[in-house]
């Protein structure tokens, strides 16, 4: 059995140097929401909750049952967009949310700040997650380079482009291909990022798809774990956006913010940029150190965890 120290000592990295962190069983989102959203008022936040309350219930359900021993360690999230569109204060945000949950009969715990899947503190989180990105199709196939240059990644190989064949005629059309293909393609072309290097944009399913790496535990930098909550309660919330910390916990019950799998609830509309965040997912590269802690840990409580990241994560679209 490979052990969390013999995949650190693969990179020469001591296991001791690789700070765990506290990990609930599940973590449970209780969705995603734009700016539109919060402008039409307290009875689409309502709406919202009322709507995931029983597939939240639902879950803790599911969790508890399948459980070999012990209480289910369960946390509440949700994720305020402020990457794209900055609107009123977090305390105004943060209060209205956690009335508008309690009215449904839900608790948040933590709150976090989508431009923190960006950049927290000093660490740039999204350009750590980028760095570990392994290319499905060959290196410059197609004459496109890898995804960490180009900003664009795929599931599988595109339509070849160039100019005409030789002798003159003309090439002809080849369809783009699924990798791992089940008799017909689904194919998906993701772009990561946009503008230069030193001023990027990052897309939303690059940040969603940082957003599960951090709720599953397996975000660090020099061995650290990155955005770690900072308890505070709502109204004690700063007025600036940039002065909310990156992960906030509400609730100082609460069971820890990592989890060994998580559960999202959001509308339909977000489908397109879950299956981009699925992919995105299959082709970054976790610090072995890292996952081999959450992999032992989860052995130890008698739990039975994918060794695929996408196969931890769980949705409902209501």
């Amino acid at each position: 059995m490979t052990t969390a120290d013999d995949l650190a000592a693969e990179l020469g990295t001591p296991v001791s140097a690789i700070r765990s962190v506290a990990l609930s069983h599940l973590s449970i989102e209780l969705g995603h929401l734009y700016m539109n959203d919060f402008l039409a008022g307290a009875d689409r936040l309502r709406q919202q909750f009322r709507r995931v309350a029983p597939w939240a219930q639902s879950a803790r359900r599911q969790t508890a049952d399948t459980l070999p021993r012990g209480r289910p360690r369960i946390s509440t999230c949700f994720l305020i967009d402020d990457y794209f569109t900055r609107f009123s204060t977090p305390r105004e945000v943060v209060v209205s949310l956690v009335a508008a949950a309690a009215d449904a009969g839900l608790t948040i715990d933590y709150v976090a700040r989508e431009s923190g899947c960006a950049r927290a503190g000093t660490v740039e989180v999204a350009r750590l997650v980028q760095d570990h990105l392994v290319d499905e199709p060959a290196e410059g196939a197609n004459g496109r380079p890898a995804a960490t240059v180009s900003g664009w990644l795929s599931n599988g190989q595109r339509s070849p482009v160039g100019s005409a064949a030789a002798m003159g005629a003309p090439r002809q059309w080849q369809p783009p291909r699924q990798s791992a293909v089940q008799n017909h393609s689904i194919f998906v072309d993701i772009e990561l990022w946009s503008g230069p290097d030193d001023d990027r944009l990052w897309s939303c399913p690059f940040l969603a798809a940082v957003w599960q790496l951090q709720r599953l535990g397996l975000v660090r930098h020099l061995g650290e774990p990155v955005a770690v909550p900072v308890p505070m309660a709502p109204a004690d919330l700063p007025s600036e956006w940039e002065l909310m910390p990156p992960i906030v916990r509400l609730n100082p019950d609460a069971a820890p913010f990592h989890a060994y799998r998580t559960f999202t609830a959001m509308d339909g509309r977000f489908l397109p940029i879950e299956m981009s965040v699925r992919t995105i997912l299959g082709n970054v590269a976790i610090d072995p150190a890292a996952a081999g802690q959450v992999r032992d840990r989860a052995r130890g409580e008698g739990l039975d965890l994918p060794e695929e990241t996408v196969d931890r994560i769980g949705y409902v679209f209501v």
